[in-house]
């Protein structure tokens, strides 16, 4: 008799649909991929999650909620806030690891942009983030990595503003890596706050 195949949690599949997402944009993302890559079959996802839009959306809730969680890894990670925030960075720049990867993630961007089901979700991971960058650039003064006169508020929607850009514009230029572009963006916002 051959041993009961263990359950795919819905964690798994999960993983497994970001796994194929960062291989796939949204047009040819299907079913049987992400049931290939978690070791299920298409059909198992079907019944569990109805279809691949409502698995996609059950991905995009399960990603604005942790935010949180994401943040208090890198503060983990991390020596200092300043440190955390450039490492929050760097994540995000592995959304540009080359410029076919950073269309991919435009077209799922498209999705979260015109879906209201999705936008909401990304306005939750939005609002969130920029709580958790306005959070580390006050922990960046009590620790004197920035100057007392630093409008935490204004800085993290300028961080935020800046990150997007410069990846954008990294796809126009494409000379060095995207984590490159945005990490010397982001020192030139930074400098004038640095305490010296």
């Amino acid at each position: 008799m051959s041993p009961r195949p263990r359950k795919v949690t819905d964690d798994e599949v999960l993983a497994a649909a970001y796994t194929v997402m960062q291989q796939r944009g949204p047009g040819e993302l299907t079913l049987a991929h992400i049931a290939g890559q978690a070791g299920l079959t298409a059909g198992a996802l079907v019944q569990r999650f109805g279809s691949k839009r409502d698995l996609l959306l059950m991905l995009s809730e399960r990603f604005s909620g942790g935010t949180g969680e994401m943040f208090a890894e890198l503060r983990r990670a991390h020596r200092s806030p300043l440190a955390t925030l450039r490492a929050y960075a760097e994540c995000m720049s592995g959304m540009a690891e080359t410029p076919a990867s950073l269309l991919r993630n435009l077209q799922y961007l498209q999705i979260d942009l015109t879906d209201p089901d999705f936008r909401k979700h990304l306005a939750r991971s939005a609002l969130a983030t920029r709580g958790e960058l306005e959070k580390l650039i006050r922990e960046a003064i009590a620790a004197r990595e920035l100057v007392t006169t630093t409008k935490a508020k204004q800085l993290a929607r300028t961080i935020e503003a800046v990150i997007g850009g410069s990846m954008l514009s990294w796809a126009f230029y494409q000379e060095g890596t995207a984590a490159k572009w945005i990490r010397r963006d982001l020192n030139a916002v930074l400098d004038p706050y640095l305490r010296k």
